[in-house]
């Protein structure tokens, strides 16, 4: 059973930012993560991560039940290293409202 953001959450409590992955997972350890979770963190990239954030976008979790985890993932962020113009962004509402200006 994959790790959940809860369960990330819970075993990155104690963790002092900025850390690299071996310290990850040893905080993980420390704060009695299950055997997915640990896996999850063995997985992620060996670089220094500054915030929890970062840290949730390296994980691959499962597709989260939760409807209310599954939308604050959403809204969280994209794929990890999706560039911006690779995300959907809408116009902005200035062009909306006026359309563009060409003659600027």
């Amino acid at each position: 059973m994959p790790t959940t953001v809860k369960r990330l959450h819970e075993a990155l409590s104690e963790a002092d930012f900025p850390a690299d992955r071996a310290a990850l997972v040893r905080y993980a350890e420390q704060a009695g993560a299950d055997a997915a979770t640990l896996r999850e963190l063995h997985g992620i990239p060996a670089e220094t991560y500054g915030s929890l954030g970062e840290v949730e976008r390296a994980v691959s979790f499962a597709v989260p039940q939760d409807p209310r985890e599954r939308a604050a993932r959403h809204r969280a962020h994209g794929r990890p290293g999706l560039s911006e113009q690779g995300r959907e962004v809408g116009k902005h509402p200035i062009v909306e409202e006026l359309g563009e200006n060409r003659d600027s």
